[in-house]
């Protein structure tokens, strides 16, 4: 059996991913019209559903337990979005910071899972990179 430890470090970082990535194709979709660039935020978001399922999806969520998590509460930052690539940005952070925990936890459980999340990983760079150049985000 896998440490509950571990299933709750994928949960909170899935929930994280996900959320962050819905925003990114929402973003990319509505504000920016960027249809394959949007269409690759949604598979990404599948991939990680399919993933979760491969690491065991049922015990993630039983081992939620949002009541006893001290990191709940929203940051000063998160408050301080000026815009839409603002948030597309945070977003984005959010997305590969989340999705390299999601690999590293995986290494331990299944190292096919951990390659795979890594892949993933790589395609959000890209995706990063492709939004960059075109709307010159970072200044």
């Amino acid at each position: 059996m896998t440490d509950r430890r571990l299933y709750r470090l994928l949960d909170a970082n899935f929930n994280r991913a996900k959320e962050g990535l819905r925003v990114c194709e929402d973003v990319s979709r509505f504000a920016f019209n960027q249809r394959v660039v949007t269409r690759a935020f949604k598979e990404a978001r599948h991939e990680l559903t399919d993933l979760m399922k491969v690491l065991n999806w049922k015990e993630i969520i039983e081992a939620r337990d949002i009541k006893k998590d001290i990191g709940k509460t929203s940051t000063a930052s998160e408050m301080k979005r000026k815009n839409v690539e603002d948030i597309l940005l945070a977003n984005l952070q959010r997305v590969k910071e989340s999705v390299r925990v999601l690999e590293e936890i995986s290494k331990l459980m299944r190292k096919d899972a951990a390659e795979r999340f890594k892949r993933l990983r790589y395609q959000i760079y890209y995706l990063e990179a492709i939004l960059v150049r075109k709307f010159s985000f970072y200044k």
